[in-house]
């Protein structure tokens, strides 16, 4: 199956209308949503629909949801636990990444555009690739590697004081928007971890049950991997859920070099 890249700048045309026919004009909102089938050979465009959204919940995930059930069911997107927690409905809405299912149709003035993440592989219309950005996650081994503790039957626990050290990290739902709002991830995702990894990094390198310290930072030592990060704050106001990735790159920074000294 083809894939086509979505450029930042993406010119798309020919898109069809789907007017709505109801009566109550004041709750017709219209959607213009990103479409690319990889099995028609066709170059990518815009659709317009029109819906009544006195006749569906909220947010931009319920409009999605009617649009698919009720006007084109050919539409196609991801999503799942609709509640914030999954990720999986991450998009580009009204120029922002964020999770359709948290976003409001409220909040959105004039028309609502739904585009796929920026500068990802496109598999069909609002549906990336996210091959390399979970192969970039599991390149910094997220999960506890510890040495086996001299009582097996005693749990590995930790102070509040510790435990406090992973807040800001360990709430990442790995939805790729910040990742994917990062100019240094657009050119160099190939090399570069991008916010989204680097702040799971952090979530291991500040567990204080973990034995691996040194080797982790050892490992993120990289004019690529890590260094890439320029602070440009694209990440953090992206969060959806209003984690600050840059901190937490900076730490790592910041821990490599009081490793050397």
């Amino acid at each position: 199956m083809a894939k086509f890249k979505l450029p930042l700048n993406s010119i798309v045309k020919n898109g069809k209308y789907f007017k709505c026919e109801s009566d109550n004009k004041d709750n017709i909102r219209v959607f213009k949503i990103y479409r690319y089938d990889p099995d028609d050979q066709k170059n990518p465009r815009v659709d317009t629909y029109e819906i009544d959204t006195a006749d569906c919940g909220p947010m931009v995930l319920d409009a999605l949801l009617k649009i698919k059930n009720e006007i084109d069911t050919t539409i196609t997107f991801r999503r799942s636990c609709r509640e914030g927690i999954c990720g999986s409905c991450s998009m580009n809405i009204d120029g922002r990444n964020t999770l359709a299912c948290t976003k409001s149709i409220d909040e959105i003035k004039g028309d609502i555009k739904i585009y796929p993440l920026p500068h990802m592989p496109v598999v069909k219309d609002l549906v990336t690739d996210l091959t390399n950005f979970y192969k970039q996650y599991e390149s910094v081994q997220p999960w506890l590697q510890a040495d086996e503790p001299e009582n097996k039957e005693k749990e590995r626990l930790q102070s509040k004081e510790e435990l406090s050290e992973l807040d800001g990290s360990d709430e990442c739902i790995l939805c790729a928007c910040c990742s994917t709002s990062c100019p240094s991830y657009w050119w160099n995702s190939d090399k570069y971890l991008g916010p989204a990894t680097l702040m799971q990094a952090y979530r291991w390198i500040a567990d204080s049950r973990d034995n691996k310290t040194n080797e982790r930072l050892k490992h993120l030592e990289d004019t690529f991997k890590l260094y890439k990060c320029h602070t440009i704050m694209n990440c953090t106001n992206a969060c959806p859920k209003g984690l600050n990735p840059a901190k937490q790159i900076a730490k790592i920074k910041s821990l490599i070099v009081s490793n050397k000294i």
